[in-house]
Parts: C-alpha cells; structure tokens; sequence
C-alpha cells in the first residue's frame, strides 16, 4: 500500500534486518555465517537502492510511484540498473542476496524451522512488493511528465558500477567472503557452548555419518 518509493525501500530494508536476526539467534554455522554476510549484502543492494531512487527524485522531484511510468523506454540502461539491484534485493540465484539468505534458511531449519516457514512467504512478499513496484514505475508507456526522464549519466554509471560489480561478484563467487567470516562465527559458537552448555544440532547426514565412523 506504500505510495512513496523510498519508503518502499526503506520497508524491504527492515525485512533484510529480520533474516539477520533470524540467522544470528538460531546459533548455528549456516545461519550465522549467513547474517553476517546479508549484513554486508544488506549494505550494498540497499545503498545501491537509495542512490537509484535518489537520482529519480533528483530528475523528476518526486517520489510517488503513481507518478511515475514508462521510464523504460526512455531510460533503459537506468531501468536495467534498477533491475539488477532490485532483484539482488529480493534474493534471485546468482546475485549475492540469495548467498546469505539461502545460509539463514537452511542453518536456522536446525532450531527454528517454524520461523523459518515465516521467513520464506516473507520472501515472496518482498518477491511481489518490489517487482510491483518495478512494473509500475518502469513499465507502461511514459505520460508527458516522464517522457523526458534522462538517461543515466556516465559519472552516475561510474558510482553504480562498484555496486553492481560487488553484487554480482558475491553471488558468483563468495567463497573469499565465507572463509573470512567463518572463523570468527566458529568462535562465537564455541563461546556460547562454554558458558552456556549449548550443543549445535547437525544435519541428518552428519549425525548418520557420525554414526557410521
């Protein structure tokens, strides 16, 4: 029902932050190691965010989504720019919102599955919100107030590209990234298994494997 695009973003924003809560207070390897890393994804796509509805606001000063159509056709590189950020914020495969998230989910199934059956219609809402409001701001054929909506300047392009670069080098390849943060979530874990006793619960195929050693 959110009329004004930057607090659309502003509200997919919040719904980020509930996935990292989610992955830090399941305490295992995946769901931690996941919130730490959607806070860093967090970062990117939504600052990338912030910067793309900032430089709409800047060329058409306003914010409404019903005033806003067509920018498409007349701006396709700035809507294709929009379009890779929004969908890393939903979390599409290849994009580095679905490595954390996809980390959060399957480390939190361990000790909080119900949550977790929360957590994943929140990300088909988030799915339909965004993509909602991608359709009705960039689609459509453009009225004679978006008619002019200029292209994506070079220097507005260098400042994305860092963005876009990050995103999808984190959803190709994020290997670099989870061998940095594991060590410091396997100690935290072993933190609280000293001063509170708690044991990590493994995954069916490694109790079965421990089993059989």
């Amino acid at each position: 029902m959110q009329t004004d695009l930057k607090r659309l973003v502003a509200y997919s924003s919040v719904a980020h932050l509930g996935f990292i809560v989610l992955g830090i207070f399941a305490i295992t390897t995946q769901s931690i190691t996941g919130g730490v890393l959607q806070m860093i994804n967090h970062g990117v796509s939504t600052g990338a965010l912030f910067l793309l509805v900032g430089m709409i606001s800047d060329r058409r000063h306003t914010r409404e989504i019903a005033e806003l159509r067509g920018i498409q056709k007349v701006a396709p590189v700035f809507a294709a720019a929009f379009m890779v950020v929004m969908l890393s914020s939903i979390g599409v495969p290849g994009l580095n919102g679905f490595v954390g998230e996809y980390l959060i989910l399957i480390g939190s199934f361990l000790t909080a599955r119900w949550w977790v059956v929360v957590a994943a219609i929140g990300v088909i809402l988030a799915s339909l919100y965004l993509l909602w409001a991608y359709q009705r701001v960039f689609h459509g054929e453009p009225d004679e107030a978006n008619r002019t909506f200029p292209e994506l300047k070079w220097k507005e392009g260098a400042l994305l590209l860092p963005f876009i670069g990050a995103i999808v080098f984190c959803g190709v390849y994020p290997r670099p990234m989870l061998d940095r943060i594991q060590p410091s979530v396997d100690a935290l874990i072993e933190h609280v298994h000293d001063v509170t006793g708690y044991v990590q619960p493994q995954p069916v195929e490694a109790r079965i494997a421990g089993a059989a050693g």
